[in-house]
């Protein structure tokens, strides 16, 4: 019988993560924190300012311009059923006249939204 001979096992050298500190983790959770204080802020701040832009207030002259953006939109995702429906009732090719006849007499939905600069 031969005799076998193991080779030595050698371990590979393993890096130590560094421990994560309770301090850390109170310092990302007050940071949460506060970033959800400032986003409150922010948008009762925002809101402020569009009612009063809205109520036609006037923005002091200088560097940073406050106004209000009003745009428009119809909403369209209908139209690719719509336009196979039109073709399967009007007949093939009918379906594009029918969704712009729809769409021309659906009313835009208005957004205002503050812009500043």
């Amino acid at each position: 019988m031969a005799t076998q001979i193991l080779a030595p096992v050698v371990p590979f050298p393993t890096s130590q993560a560094e421990q994560i500190t309770q301090f850390e983790l109170a310092a990302l959770l007050s940071l949460r924190n506060r970033a959800q204080q400032l986003s409150e802020q922010i948008a009762d701040a925002e809101a402020s300012i569009q009612a009063r832009l809205e109520s036609d207030a006037a923005v002091e002259a200088g560097l940073h311009i406050a106004e209000l953006k009003e745009s428009f939109r119809r909403s369209v995702a209908w139209r690719v059923v719509a336009e196979r429906l039109a073709d399967r009732l009007y007949g093939n090719g009918k379906g594009d006249g029918y969704c712009d006849r729809v769409l021309h007499s659906t009313n835009p939905t208005l957004t205002v939204s503050l812009v500043l600069r």
